[in-house]
């Protein structure tokens, strides 16, 4: 070995034996609040992707759309077609604000989604919810911010994950959460006149 080789493969070594001395400390488990947030694409992404990883290991999981629902969608699609038995999803608005200019019947969807994601929080069989653009649902008050944070606070059970998706999070609402991620935007195809496409937006 060089001598390049030999500084490098100590290098490693010592940071291989602070990682492991910094993972031995890491030892509770819990039920985390995660939010993920910011203009960027790929926040309801990220969020089916550990909804899969639940289904993979084969833990019960659910899935409700506060806003989204006007159009077909390759997550709701598979999901319901071949993992319904262990992921349940509940497509309970009817598209954006922009979409329906209706304020009173967004208001009762999302009251009606919030009710039924409190039916599947509560339920400990569920490893994790999604509550996909809630967040949305909570900057344009269809939701009161305060009935959900005071509903994590107390009824979440202990080992359930609870994911909060959309823009604009709630100032509350990030710092109650374990894990925040907010997805920033640097370059988007829709500025150059590219319609939202199939496997890449739905």
């Amino acid at each position: 070995m060089t001598e390049d080789t030999d500084r490098h493969a100590l290098k490693m070594a010592r940071k291989k034996a602070a990682r492991e001395k910094i993972m031995a400390t890491k030892t509770d488990e819990k039920g985390l609040i995660i939010v993920h947030t910011g203009k960027g694409k790929g926040k309801s992404t990220a969020a089916f992707g550990m909804i899969f990883r639940c289904i993979a290991h084969g833990l019960q999981c659910a899935v409700v759309q506060f806003i989204k629902g006007g159009m077909p969608t390759g997550e709701r699609d598979l999901i319901q077609q071949r993992f319904s038995d262990i992921c349940a999803f509940h497509t309970m608005g009817e598209g954006f604000t922009w979409e329906t200019q209706d304020r009173q019947r967004d208001t009762e969807m999302a009251r009606a989604a919030w009710e039924k994601a409190k039916e599947l929080i509560r339920d400990p069989a569920n490893r994790m919810v999604l509550l996909d653009e809630i967040n949305i649902a909570i900057r344009y008050d269809y939701v009161p911010v305060a009935e959900v944070i005071d509903f994590l606070k107390t009824e979440k059970p202990e080992m359930t994950h609870v994911v909060l998706t959309g823009r604009n999070a709630h100032p509350e609402l990030i710092d109650l959460a374990d894990l925040v991620t907010e997805m920033e935007l640097v370059k988007h195809p829709f500025r150059s006149g590219i319609k939202a496409q199939i496997g890449v937006e739905y």
